[in-house]
């Protein structure tokens, strides 16, 4: 069956759609060495070349539908290469059976928490796109007093910089003193929106974790820096939930792969004090079991 140009290469992880698509207006892909055009399809046998390079039929046909769940630490920044020398999430990852790992979203330096990533771009692209309204929940430590009426506010809508926002559902989750947790829900990726709805209400955020986007919970056992993959059930359950026909996976052999351990690449394991619940002063301090905020 073809398939535009646009969404097979985003499908094996080469880039986003919309970078795809100026790739191609810019004559950077060629089809059967012919300058592809915005709106061509291709099916398996036709050859791809990318920046005069050609571009693997497996991987752009047969690639292994791969998703894992990283538990971002803090100090870690989401790009691929960061010019200031700061550690990326991916030197914490696995190397993928085939392509490259797209992440779902990102978390600023200071943000900790769920990252979903995937080799499949349209798996990526579907969970991120506005239409499909996946919730991101958060919890959220803040500094202030915090009244129902600031609560209420957060849910109507408040003017931000760059328009209106809102929490899709905002919950206690326990605190004492000046310090109180929080678990919101909101359905977009606006540059630390989060935070800026809080400081919209004079209140300052001290602590801010992402532990679910879309039908995905943070593990219990996940620590952070580590990562597992997503397999089975769980993996058909989230392509259902992006409207995508569910992918068989075979389980790994016998020799089990490292699911819940940092890749052995890795330069540093993580440090003890990157974790939010350091020391037993700070135990007390972990927000209640959260309350049940019911996912898509």
């Amino acid at each position: 069956m073809a398939e535009r140009i646009q969404k097979v290469l985003a499908r094996a992880g080469y880039g986003s759609r919309r970078q795809i698509e100026t790739w191609i207006k810019e004559g950077r892909v060629s089809r059967n060495g012919e300058t592809a055009s915005l709106g061509d399809q291709i099916s398996e046998g036709d050859r791809l070349r990318l920046d005069n390079k050609p571009l693997s039929p497996k991987r752009l046909w047969q690639q292994p539908k791969q998703v894992i769940l990283y538990n971002k630490p803090i100090g870690e920044v989401c790009t691929r290469r960061d010019p200031e020398g700061r550690r990326t999430i991916f030197q914490s990852l696995p190397k993928p059976e085939e392509g490259r790992w797209v992440s779902v979203g990102r978390l600023d330096l200071n943000t900790s928490g769920l990252i979903i990533l995937t080799t499949d771009g349209e798996l990526a692209n579907r969970l991120m796109h506005p239409a499909n309204e996946m919730d991101r929940e958060y919890a959220v430590r803040v500094l202030g007093e915090v009244t129902p009426e600031i609560m209420q506010s957060l849910r109507d809508g408040v003017m931000l910089d760059d328009g209106e926002a809102k929490f899709n559902d905002i919950q206690e989750a326990g605190g004492e003193g000046a310090n109180k947790w929080f678990h919101v829900v909101i359905q977009e990726g606006r540059n630390r929106e989060v935070r800026r709805l809080w400081e919209s209400q004079g209140v300052q955020v001290s602590r801010l974790m992402r532990v679910r986007y879309g039908p995905i919970i943070m593990p219990n056992n996940l620590r952070i820096g580590h990562w597992t993959k997503l397999e089975g059930g769980d993996l058909d359950y989230l392509y259902e939930q992006a409207g995508m026909k569910p992918v068989s996976v075979k389980k790994p052999a016998a020799s089990q792969k490292r699911s819940q351990k940092t890749d052995k690449r890795r330069a540093t394991p993580p440090r003890s004090d990157a974790s939010p619940y350091k020391g037993k002063a700070a135990s007390e301090d972990k927000p209640k079991r959260r309350p049940r905020i019911r996912g898509r």
